[in-house]
Order: C-alpha cells, then sequence, then structure tokens
C-alpha cells in the first residue's frame, strides 16, 4: 500500500518516518517508549497492526515485528491472541509498593505485618547480641546459610508441608530477594511468566525489570484456570508461572486442594517452571481446614518454594528460604552467590533463635488474633453475603463497582487514607472491573484502622449517592 494512502487514515499511532534512524526496529521501538512514558500513548490503547503499521512507514514487516517484540520484552505492551497488541496498563509507571511517610496519613495501601509484634523480636535480638559466637555470624562463611539456621527452617517448614534437606535449602534475603533471584537464575530476557490476572504489584516490576513478559490468566475463587493456563501455554511459549497459593496478593485467593492437582497436570505438562510464594502459608496450614499441601509437594523438580518470614515472624529481619529441586540447583546457587553472596547471619541467627525458643508462636498467635479482630472490622463496614478469599488476609479486596478507581485513589489521599486502585496488580491485561486493595495490617492500632475504615465507607457510599 503506498505510503500517501494513510494520509487520512486512522491509527492509534502515527510515528514520524523521518525521525527514524537505523537499525529502525530499535528507532521503532525507542519512539514507542517515549511515547508511552510522556502520556502519547495511553495504558489500554490498540496499537495499529503490525502489517498496518509496515506499510505506513513502508518498512518490511519483519522490522515493525523486531520492534514489537522489542518493547513486549521490556513490559511495555502486551498481545492477546485474535484481539491485537495494546499497552501495558502500568507501562508508564512504577507499581512498586512501599510505606506511605505523609504524616497524618492513615496507610491502607502498604500492606505491612502487624508490627506490633517486634517486641518479642526485639527482646530475643537482645538474647542473640550475648552470645558467646556473635563474630561468628559477621563473616562470609556459609553463604547459603549456617547449617543450625537451616535445620530450624526445614523444622519450621515441616508445618508447612514441606519436607527437604539441606543441599535444597538457601536462605535469602527477603520473599522479594527470593524472587529477584529466581527470575536471574531460572530465565531469560523475552521468556514469559504466566500469572493470574491480577498479581503481587513488586513482582511485576521485577518481571520488568528482567524484560520477562507477564501472560495473565483468568481464574474463580478456586484459583487459576487450569484449562485458561494450558490453552495459553498452547497459543504461545510460556516458560514459567508465578503463584501465591495460600493466600494472592492482592486478591485474597486460596487454590483448592483440587485445582492445585490441576494446574500441577499442566505445569507438568508444559514443563513450566513453577515459583511458588507462600509467605501466607503460616496463617494457613493447620488453621485453615481445607488446606492439604504447597504445590511444591506436587512438583518437587520443577519448583522453587518461597517461604518468608517477613509477613510471619518480622518484616525488618530480611529472611526468606528457598527451597528447590536437583534440576534447578546449579543455577540457583549460583545466582545467590552473584546477588547476594551471602544473606545477614545476624538475621538469621535471630529468626533461628525465634523458632528454637518456641516465641515465633507467641508471634503467630498474636498476629492471628490481630488478622482476625482486623478482618472482622472490616466486615462490619464492607459485609459480603458470601464472602471468598482468606479470612485471616493481612489485606481485602474491595468491589467497588463503575467508580473510577484511579481518581478514587487520589480523592482518598486528599482525605488523609492511602489506598491502591486494582489497575496495580494488572499483570498485563485490562478490565472493566474496579476494586481496591485495603491493607489491614499496617496501622499502629485497631482504632487507626476503624477509623481508616470509616473515612473509606463515608466517601464511598458518598461516590455511590452522588452517582
Amino acid at each position: 500500500m503506498p505510503v500517501n494512502s494513510f494520509e487520512n487514515y486512522p491509527m492509534s499511532w502515527r510515528p514520524e518516518k523521518k525521525n527514524l534512524k537505523r537499525p529502525y526496529y530499535e528507532s521503532i521501538a525507542s519512539l514507542m517508549e517515549h511515547d508511552i512514558a510522556n502520556g502519547f500513548l495511553a495504558p489500554g490503547t490498540k496499537l495499529p497492526p503490525q502489517r498496518e503499521l509496515a506499510d505506513f512507514l513502508d518498512l518490511n514487516f519483519t522490522t515493525i515485528t523486531r520492534a514489537y517484540k522489542v518493547c513486549e520484552t521490556k513490559g511495555l505492551i502486551y498481545a492477546v491472541t485474535g484481539s491485537g497488541t495494546f499497552v501495558s496498563p502500568n507501562a508508564a509507571r512504577s507499581i512498586t509498593i512501599s510505606i506511605d511517610k505523609s504524616k497524618g496519613a492513615i496507610d491502607l495501601g502498604f500492606a505491612a505485618s502487624f508490627e506490633q509484634t517486634n517486641d518479642i523480636v526485639a527482646e530475643v535480638t537482645q538474647e542473640v547480641v550475648k552470645k558467646g559466637y556473635l563474630e561468628q555470624l559477621l563473616n562470609y562463611n556459609e553463604p547459603t546459610g549456617l547449617p543450625h539456621h537451616k535445620t530450624a527452617g526445614l523444622n519450621w517448614m515441616k508445618t508447612l508441608g514441606i519436607q527437604a534437606d539441606h543441599e535444597n535449602l538457601a536462605i535469602v534475603s527477603g520473599a522479594q530477594n527470593a524472587l529477584a533471584v529466581a527470575l536471574t537464575a531460572l530465565f531469560e530476557p523475552g521468556n514469559r511468566i504466566a500469572t493470574d490476572l491480577y498479581t503481587y504489584s513488586n513482582f511485576i516490576e521485577l518481571a520488568k525489570m528482567h524484560h520477562i513478559q507477564l501472560i495473565p490468566v483468568i481464574g474463580d475463587e478456586f484459583g487459576m484456570s487450569a484449562e485458561e493456563l494450558n490453552k495459553q501455554c498452547n497459543q504461545t511459549n510460556v516458560h514459567g508461572i508465578f503463584l501465591m497459593p495460600s493466600c494472592n496478593n492482592p486478591t485474597t485467593t486460596m487454590i483448592s486442594d483440587v485445582r492445585k492437582h490441576e494446574l500441577a497436570a499442566v505445569i507438568k505438562k508444559h514443563r513450566l517452571i513453577l515459583i511458588e510464594d507462600d509467605i501466607h502459608a503460616f496463617m494457613t496450614a493447620g488453621i485453615i481446614p481445607d488446606y492439604k499441601q504447597p504445590m511444591y509437594n506436587l512438583l518437587p523438580e520443577q519448583t522453587v518454594y518461597i517461604s518468608g518470614t517477613t509477613k510471619s515472624i518480622c518484616s525488618g529481619l530480611r529472611v526468606a528460604y528457598m527451597v528447590f529441586g536437583e534440576a534447578l540447583q546449579q543455577k540457583v546457587l549460583q545466582a545467590i552467590f552473584n546477588i547476594n553472596v551471602k544473606t545477614s547471619a545476624l538475621d538469621a541467627e535471630v529468626i533461628t533463635e525465634l523458632i528454637l525458643s518456641g516465641k515465633v508462636h507467641d508471634i503467630f498467635s498474636k498476629k492471628h488474633d490481630l488478622a482476625l479482630a482486623s478482618n472482622l472490622m472490616y466486615s462490619e463496614f464492607f459485609p459480603e453475603e458470601n464472602p471468598t478469599g482468606h479470612p485471616l488476609s493481612f489485606y481485602r479486596w474491595l468491589d467497588i463497582g463503575d467508580i473510577n478507581g484511579p481518581q478514587l485513589e487520589k480523592e482518598l489521599k486528599k482525605q488523609g487514607i492511602r489506598v491502591f486502585h486494582s489497575d496495580r496488580f494488572l499483570s498485563g491485561s485490562f478490565t472493566t472491573e474496579n476494586y481496591l486493595r485495603i491493607a489491614l495490617s499496617s496501622t499502629h492500632s485497631l482504632g487507626e484502622l476503624r477509623k481508616g475504615l470509616e473515612i473509606l465507607k463515608e466517601y464511598i457510599t458518598y461516590i455511590q449517592e452522588s452517582n
């Protein structure tokens, strides 16, 4: 098609050919990234078909394909088979979640870990400092963890259903660090990882940094759909899958045991690497009657199991346990040696002492009571006829109907509370649904939580009545 026939042709993106330089595919990708970053290409925009853009620019079709691939690898755009290519929901902004430092603000956005239990940790830390072998905790020895630290971690994880040995366990600097290690060790730029449609926002950011494309897979109240996962794997080359089976962040969904077996069959069939972030298992195993086992037990050779202690014990002690099969061992250990060198043995010693002394159970008990009280309080303001999801989650998933979520997020900040809209957690697709993730575990007291929920309820009611 002659170039001039496009002069009055409607296209969602019309890069100027005079601005292109060789190699053209890099130049096109750079222009697209610029226009996304500067708001000229809004999230959700459907891009011109590749052949159409090739005709418009009078370039080879494969040049456009390469340009789109570069942007797809960076997480700027995503393709839907049969529908086209779209600008990613969070392509132009960072969605990493961190604590709010605004004075006087009630933080219902950052999901902390009920820091009211840190007095127990502080007491044990003082005891650890007095130990005669303190100096031995301050060196590079045993980069994957001291033997007695590993033994304590393995004993603790037995209560979560994990059976492993020292060789297939490493201690790393928190669950976030474990995710970074897993991505670095086991995936390459351009690889694809299946995730829930709504997933952990910091994992989305990590995938962007590693130039890994996330493939959203829909699900229901029982977790990700195995049928949809299989369909995605048949349509494209998927390399891995990321799941939070005990309590998905942000939706609070727990994967049922039946669904775990269904998903495991698909994962095994397509030889996917499973990253299982089981950070909420301490509030699930032995507490939720229907809980049976982690997915690691179904796929030990294809799984990296992550058991973080930041939510269960203490957020400031950056300690997590990584369990992995023999086939993954060498690559995971190499990544740890190059990224971590070694996680603080002093931090790990405090966690170990909490486990061995039994005081970790005092922390669990207190957090259980706080989680129960917070969820009951939330239900007072936002009752559900048929509640789903984890009943002791540290956050809730609030359906706000057709209210403009991003605008509501801004307006609520003016009212003195911080919440996060569901767009922040989209793994690469758009929906017409609107939710808020409401953190219950970051306020200094239940009284402060109640005040925040009151403001939230009043403002949402006001918006609904105004409409």
